[in-house]
């Protein structure tokens, strides 16, 4: 039976063979950023994310034979994993991964190099949203639609406000007013019918901008899911949305992160029913024999919200 070419390998055997002088190649495959911050003495840098990968790892080693030692973040995270299926596709065959990671030599009290050794970098895989008052960044937030009927699909922007998030153990709420007046549309740029369209959208038949120019979202509850990583949606947004006069129920799920300086992005689309804020041109639940006016139901929404947090 054919050896393995990947093994897993622990900290303590890594750091009796640093004792021993045996030949082997120590790899990082974080970020570039991490490994400035920290990593294993006499590593190499490749990092795993980067398309150049197997550059990074030609300039480390051309030897397909060379022992080597890959490590990553800790038990939880796939760096070195991936990165030795990588190299075993390309033919290394002497490879071996750090059973826990980075995590792992320092939980067994190894020495590490870097810029920030007392202050490692915080893992980034589940949200944890820091309590405060913050403020909607109007520039940086957009909500987009898209509206279809059976032949075309129009699409566009509109503008918010101002809005405020709240955030106290974990849980948010807030208040997002949406200039509704400011209604854009893209698809028709640099077409006759393009003002045509929006004053239409504008009129009484769609969003009424003129008894009511602004829309408002208020979140009742924005609650973490239970393990909210940071790369899918992690929070669960229940609120009510004032449109037209009418106020109803919108729920959704929501991408969120926040960045080290505190700032918050969330990102989220979901499928809003126009008719249950009585926008009800086009519809075949209100009309017959609409022709060319059909128009269907469904407005596909996508939202961007930046906010930082107050002084």
């Amino acid at each position: 039976m054919e050896a393995a070419t990947i093994q897993k390998i622990s900290a303590q055997s890594v750091n009796r063979w640093v004792a021993e002088e045996k030949p082997f190649i120590l790899i990082d495959t974080l970020t570039h950023d991490h490994f400035k911050a920290i990593h294993l003495p006499g590593a190499h840098h490749a990092c795993v994310f980067e398309v150049n990968f197997l550059d990074q790892i030609a300039a480390i080693t051309t030897d397909k034979h060379a022992p080597l030692v890959l490590y990553g973040a800790s038990e939880k995270s796939m760096d070195a994993a991936v990165a030795a299926k990588k190299l075993e596709r390309e033919g290394f065959d002497h490879l071996y991964t750090l059973d826990g990671g980075i995590s792992s030599w320092q939980a067994a009290g190894y020495p590490a190099e870097g810029e920030s050794v007392d202050r490692p970098p915080l893992p980034e895989r589940l949200l944890a949203l820091r309590d405060g008052t913050y403020r909607v960044d109007a520039d940086r937030s957009q909500v987009e639609w898209a509206g279809h009927n059976p032949n075309t699909r129009h699409d566009g922007t509109v503008r918010i406000k101002k809005g405020e998030l709240e955030v106290k153990g974990g849980k948010s709420v807030g208040t997002f007013e949406i200039d509704m007046d400011a209604i854009e549309n893209r698809s028709l740029a640099g077409d006759e019918l393009q003002p045509v369209l929006i004053s239409h959208l504008k009129s009484d038949d769609f969003f009424f901008t003129r008894l009511f120019p602004t829309a408002t979202f208020t979140i009742q509850s924005g609650t973490p899911r239970k393990e909210p990583y940071v790369s899918a949606p992690n929070v669960d947004v229940q609120g009510e949305l004032a449109l037209r006069g009418v106020k109803a129920g919108l729920s959704f799920p929501a991408t969120v992160y926040q960045a080290m300086d505190g700032t918050i992005t969330a990102k989220a689309h979901f499928d809003l029913d126009r008719t249950r804020w009585d926008i009800i041109y086009g519809s075949t639940r209100f009309f017959e024999h609409l022709g060319m006016h059909l128009v269907f139901d469904i407005i596909y929404v996508d939202v961007k919200i930046v906010a930082v947090k107050k002084a």
